[in-house]
């Protein structure tokens, strides 16, 4: 009676892990999908900061040699509001 008892208890945990492996093989899949559709947008979102960065710097640069105010203006409202890393 002991062993019947057992084996059913055994059956039903074996049962419960294969049910939760898929559960999360399933998420593990959805989650591989979704960083696959993000990861391109990521990389032209990353690409365009580092081209508005690098303007900000040329435009900072420019603004040295050839003294703007209105330049001098927008940079520092620029450099008011920290970027979102």
């Amino acid at each position: 009676m002991k062993n019947d008892t057992t084996t059913v208890f055994l059956n039903f945990v074996l049962g419960a892990l294969v049910i939760v492996g898929v559960v999360l093989a399933y998420f593990n899949m959805k989650d591989t999908r979704d960083l696959r559709y993000l990861n391109p947008q990521a990389m032209q979102a990353n690409n365009f900061i580092v081209k508005i960065q690098a303007l900000a710097n040329d435009v900072a640069a420019y603004n040295a040699q050839a003294k703007s105010p209105e330049l001098a203006k927008a940079l520092q409202s620029i450099s008011a509001h920290p970027t979102a890393h």
